[in-house]
């Protein structure tokens, strides 16, 4: 299956599109935010790996092996206040999702619907099968954003990752296309 060159996504107050280069301050300071960055599985963000996320995007299409990093901007400012990402293995039908918010713009509804954009797109643009997420257990509002664009909680693993100096439990949520047609 050949992929689709990315544009961009919309939904009604934001824009999925491709990261640039003046992103990388809002996006390393948000990154950098520790709590943000609690259950990610990053610390200590900086300039620097902010700068090699960016570039490491260009040429890239969504839906080719591996991570796709989407910025997530305002609609009306197009001003970055996330991101989101969907990796692709060898099967390009099956796809895996996750996604970050600055602090200052959660709680709003835009990780749910930046989610739902991007889900949108894979099953839509993609064609996908079947979508995951995995999550921290602890991260209960991922979990609420999860549940809340459709995706079934199929698993909880118990003390399956050491994360941060600790074991630590995950969800896995899932979506079939068939079922986000059916939404």
């Amino acid at each position: 299956m050949s992929v689709p060159e990315f544009a961009k996504v919309e939904s009604p107050r934001l824009v999925l599109r491709r990261l640039r280069a003046e992103d990388s301050e809002a996006l390393v300071t948000y990154r950098g935010d520790p709590e943000v960055a609690r259950y990610q599985s990053w610390s200590d963000y900086d300039a620097e790996r902010g700068r090699h996320l960016i570039e490491s995007m260009h040429g890239r299409q969504p839906g080719e092996p591996g991570w796709f990093q989407f910025a997530i901007a305002l609609k009306d400012t197009d001003a970055l206040v996330g991101d989101c990402a969907l990796r692709t293995d060898e099967d390009p039908r099956q796809g895996e999702i996750g996604f970050t918010l600055s602090r200052q713009h959660q709680g709003r509804g835009l990780g749910t619907e930046a989610v739902k954009a991007l889900l949108g797109y894979a099953f839509g643009a993609l064609e996908m099968h079947r979508v995951i997420a995995v999550t921290d257990a602890k991260n209960t509002a991922a979990a609420k954003v999860l549940e809340h664009v459709g995706m079934r909680r199929e698993g909880h693993f118990l003390e399956n990752t050491f994360f941060k100096g600790a074991w630590g439990d995950e969800f896995l949520y899932a979506m079939l296309g068939r079922e986000w047609a059916k939404r």
